[in-house]
């Protein structure tokens, strides 16, 4: 299976960017634990500041399924869930976070209705998880 995944916003500074919420790992160290781990798998990775260019990665398609953490654009992107909503690829929603615990305004996602599933709170493990449940 070729999945891809897909990170939003400020997922880049993973590993400075608020240790005590998101951990000091950077991404790319904990990508190549993932491609070890799931060998069996093809593991694409992008990540992007830019809305339009997720949408674009979401509707590119050569993919079996997504494992998206749309960061902030989990809780304002129309665009981006319109996205997900025209795809048949199985889409994964993953939050390093427990976005409940945090500021109300994450406590919605507008994602939540037109993914397969939703993991948050496991640290960087959610992606792990969400790999095992695609």
């Amino acid at each position: 299976m070729k999945i891809l995944i897909l990170n939003g916003p400020s997922l880049n500074l993973l590993g400075t960017r608020e240790p005590e919420i998101y951990g000091d790992v950077r991404f790319e160290s904990y990508l190549e634990v993932l491609r070890e781990e799931f060998s069996q798998h093809e593991i694409a990775y992008f990540q992007s500041n830019h809305e339009g260019e997720l949408i674009d990665a979401v509707q590119r398609g050569g993919v079996d399924a997504i494992v998206l953490n749309a960061g902030g654009y989990t809780h304002t992107s129309v665009a981006l869930r319109d996205a997900v909503a025209s795809v048949q690829t199985p889409v994964v929603e993953v939050h390093i976070s427990n976005p409940q615990a945090r500021e109300e305004f994450r406590h919605v996602s507008l994602l939540a209705g037109v993914v397969r599933g939703s993991i948050a709170g496991f640290g960087l493990d959610s992606y792990k998880i969400a790999i095992l449940a695609l």
